[in-house]
C-alpha cells in the first residue's frame, strides 16, 4: 500500500486516507474564495439592477468580510474544543442558506443578509482545514501543506471568473447563487461524512475562561505583533482588490471589454494558483537549506509592494503581467499561518490562526469598503464607469499602510523569544 508520513516520524497513512482529509477541506476552501470574489464578474450586474454606487458595492461585498472576521475568535474556541470536521460542516450550512437568501432578494437588504450569512458560513473553510493538518501532518510540513490547500482557493479564483461569466450566457446572477448554495450543502454534507476524526487526538476541554485566557497570551504576545502588521497589511489589500476591485479596475483603467476582463482574471487567477502551490513547496526545500520561511515571505511581500506601485502608476500596457504579478507575490505573505502555528503549542493551533485571520479579515472589510468610498469621491463622465484617479488614489493608501506595517517589522528588533523562524 502507498505510504505517506503522518503527524509524527512513527505514523503513517495510506494515501486514500489521506484524499479524505484534504479533499473536503480543498472543496470547501475553493467555494469560500469562490463566494469571496464572484462579485468581481457580477459587480456589473449588480450594479445595473440595483442602481448601487461604488461604496454600496463596497459595502455589500465587504459585509462577506466583517461578518467572517467577527466569527474567528470564536471559532477558534470551537475549533479547539469540537474539531475542525463538525466546526466546519455545520458552518458550510449557514453559507448555503445565505446563497439561498442572497439569490432570491430583491432588495439591497436582502442581499446584504446573504451576503453575511455567507461570510460567516465560510469562515471556518481555511481555519478548520489548518487544524486538520496540525493534527495530521509533522509541523514541519506545513508550509507546504498548506500550500497545497491554498492551491485550491486559487481554483475558487479561477472558478469565479470565465466559468462564471459563461454561466452568465444562460442564467443570471440569481441562477449562479442558487447552484452555489446547492453546491455547498453537498460540501458540507461530505465534510461531515468523509472527513475522519483523529482517534488519538482528545479535544480540548477547558473552561470558557481559560479559552480566552489562551486567546489573551495570543495577543499579549511580542512574537504574535512582530510579524502580524505587516502579514495583516498584504494580506488583507491582496484580499479587498481580488475579492472585488481588479475586475472594475480592468474595465475603467485598462478599458478592457466584458470578456478580456474575464479572461484576464482567469490569467491571474492563474497567477495565484501558481503561487499558492509554489510558495509551500519553495519553503519547505529553503527550509533544509537553512533558510527560514520568514526570510521567503518576506522577500515576496517586498516584490508584491514594487508591484503595486506599478499599478499604482497605472502602466496599462503591462496590464496582464502585472496582475498575474500582483496574485502570484501575494501569495507569500500566507506563509504567516504555518510560521505562528510553529511558535505555539499545538493545543493553541486553532486560536493562533484566527486570531491572525480576525485582524486579516477586519482589515480586509475596512479597505474593500475604503476604497469604494474613495473611488466615489471623483466624478465620472462615463456611465457606469468609475474615474482611473480614483482607483489611483485608493492603491496609493493601501501601500502607505503596507509601508508602515513593513517598517514596524524591520525596525522590531527580535530578541530571542521573539525570533520567528
Amino acid at each position: 500500500m502507498s505510504t505517506l508520513t503522518g503527524a509524527t516520524s512513527t505514523e503513517r497513512y495510506s494515501v486514500a486516507l489521506l484524499a479524505r482529509i484534504f479533499v473536503p477541506f480543498a472543496a470547501g476552501y475553493f467555494l469560500s474564495y469562490l463566494f469571496r470574489v464572484v462579485n468581481t464578474i457580477i459587480a456589473s450586474d449588480l450594479s445595473g439592477d440595483l442602481q448601487l454606487d461604488a461604496n454600496q458595492l463596497g459595502l455589500l461585498t465587504s459585509v462577506y468580510l466583517i461578518a467572517f472576521a467577527a466569527t474567528q475568535l470564536p471559532l477558534g474556541v470551537l475549533l479547539d474544543r469540537y474539531g475542525p470536521r463538525q466546526t466546519e460542516a455545520i458552518l458550510l450550512l449557514f453559507a448555503a442558506l445565505g446563497a439561498a437568501i442572497f439569490a432570491s432578494s430583491e432588495s439591497i437588504t436582502g442581499l446584504l443578509i446573504g451576503r453575511a450569512l455567507i461570510g460567516f458560513g465560510v469562515s471556518a473553510c481555511l481555519m478548520a482545514s489548518f487544524k486538520a493538518f496540525v493534527q495530521w501532518f509533522p509541523m514541519e510540513r506545513l508550509p507546504m501543506i498548506n500550500g497545497f490547500l491554498l492551491t485550491a482557493g486559487g481554483f475558487g479564483v479561477l472558478g469565479a471568473s470565465t466559468p462564471v461569466e459563461f454561466a452568465l450566457q444562460f442564467t443570471d446572477w440569481r441562477g449562479v447563487f442558487w447552484a452555489l448554495s446547492i453546491l455547498t450543502f453537498l460540501v458540507a454534507i461530505s465534510v461531515f461524512f468523509i472527513v475522519p476524526d483523529k482517534p488519538a487526538v482528545q479535544h480540548d476541554t477547558s473552561s470558557l475562561k481559560q479559552h480566552i485566557q489562551g486567546i489573551q497570551q495570543i495577543f499579549k504576545s511580542r512574537t504574535f505583533w512582530r510579524i502580524t502588521p505587516w502579514a495583516v497589511a498584504c494580506q488583507a489589500s491582496a484580499l479587498s482588490v481580488i475579492g472585488l476591485w481588479s475586475g472594475p479596475w480592468l474595465r475603467d483603467v485598462a478599458n478592457l471589454s466584458r470578456d478580456e476582463v474575464a479572461t484576464t482574471l482567469s490569467l491571474i487567477a492563474i497567477a495565484l494558483i501558481i503561487g499558492y502551490s509554489l510558495i509551500g513547496v519553495a519553503a519547505d526545500w529553503l527550509r533544509h537549506r537553512g533558510i527560514p520561511p520568514i526570510a521567503l515571505s518576506c522577500t515576496g511581500m517586498v516584490v508584491f509592494l514594487v508591484v503595486q506601485l506599478a499599478i499604482i502608476l497605472q502602466l496599462t500596457q503591462y496590464t496582464t503581467l502585472l496582475w498575474m504579478s500582483y496574485t502570484f507575490f501575494s501569495s507569500a505573505s500566507i506563509l504567516s499561518y504555518a510560521i505562528l502555528s510553529q511558535s505555539y503549542p499545538a493545543r493553541l493551533a486553532g486560536r493562533v490562526n484566527t486570531s491572525l485571520n480576525l485582524l486579516v479579515f477586519v482589515m480586509a472589510f475596512l479597505m474593500q469598503w475604503g476604497m469604494g468610498f474613495v473611488i466615489n469621491q471623483f466624478t465620472s463622465n462615463r456611465p457606469d464607469q468609475y474615474e482611473p484617479i480614483g482607483y489611483q488614489v485608493a492603491f496609493t493608501i493601501l501601500l502607505a499602510i503596507q509601508l508602515l506595517a513593513m517598517l514596524w517589522f524591520f525596525l522590531s528588533r527580535p530578541t530571542k523569544s521573539t525570533e520567528i523562524r
